[in-house]
Order: structure tokens, then C-alpha cells, then sequence
């Protein structure tokens, strides 16, 4: 299988907890499709205290997964959103 690409996007996008709305990542996403994974490469700031939790309300968004091996978070369908 294909790695994802060596060059990041350029368009960042910020993640928020979809239950209290605290930011979790400020991430750089290719494509303009729904948010699945997350590569770990691209997270540009990171504002979680535990990885895949969040840290106002404690509710697991994401699962440490390899995708393509490469570690990324796997985003848990309708836990974060993105703007």
C-alpha cells in the first residue's frame, strides 16, 4: 500500500471535541473529504494531555492505530468535528 504523501497540505483545519467543543488539534488535511484518521505527522499543535482524549471532557474521540505504516488516530465516527 501507498504512504501517504512526504509533502503536507498546506490548508490547516482545527479539530474540536464534537461534545464540549475544546480544541484538540490544529492538523494540515489533504482532500476535502470527511475527517477519518489523522496521520500523526501532520498535527501541527496539539492541545490533548492524553493522546485520543479530550482534555475538558475526557471522552475517548480517536483509537492509536498504523494506517499505511505510518501512526495516525483513527477519529471515532460523530466524536470530533472539524472547521
Amino acid at each position: 500500500m501507498a504512504r501517504p504523501n512526504k509533502k503536507a497540505p498546506s490548508r490547516t483545519v482545527e479539530i474540536f471535541c464534537a461534545q464540549c467543543k475544546t480544541r484538540l488539534f490544529k492538523y494540515r488535511k489533504g482532500g476535502k473529504g470527511a475527517l477519518v484518521k489523522c496521520f500523526k505527522e501532520r498535527i501541527v499543535e496539539d492541545d490533548t494531555h492524553t493522546p485520543c482524549h479530550c482534555p475538558n471532557c475526557e471522552q475517548c474521540f480517536a483509537r492509536d492505530t498504523l494506517i499505511r505504516g505510518v501512526p495516525a488516530f483513527k477519529i471515532i465516527g460523530g466524536k470530533a468535528t472539524m472547521k
